[in-house]
């Protein structure tokens, strides 16, 4: 089959800062759980638009998008449907992030 990109887990995050930090995996650990908890609560405990900014990383941002009240249904060819009004996550890449991936690949 085709080359599956690389998946991180949160244990590859914690081992990550613990090897960059010097501290024990055990410590780090519950400092990176409670970090992408805290995250999630703010993203989803507000009613409206947000923005996460970490920098030199990036902004995650929850838009509100519009109803669309006559969406075509892909399933049921010529049926419409009303599609409700919710929210969406968007990430926009900071600086850092952006320079190190306009490296040519025959570069890396």
């Amino acid at each position: 089959m085709g080359n599956r990109p690389r998946t991180y887990i949160k244990k590859d995050v914690v081992e990550r800062t613990a090897q960059k930090s010097g501290i024990d995996p055990k410590i780090v650990a519950p400092i990176v759980d409670a970090t992408f908890v805290a995250m999630r609560e703010m993203i989803t405990g507000t009613k409206g638009e947000c923005r996460i900014e970490i920098r030199d990383f990036g902004v995650l941002q929850v838009k509100n998008t519009a109803p669309k009240p006559k969406a075509r249904n892909p399933r049921k060819p010529g049926q419409e449907i009303y599609i409700p009004a919710r929210r969406k996550t968007h990430f926009r890449p900071g600086r850092k992030i952006k320079e190190a991936l306009q490296v040519p690949l025959d570069q890396l």
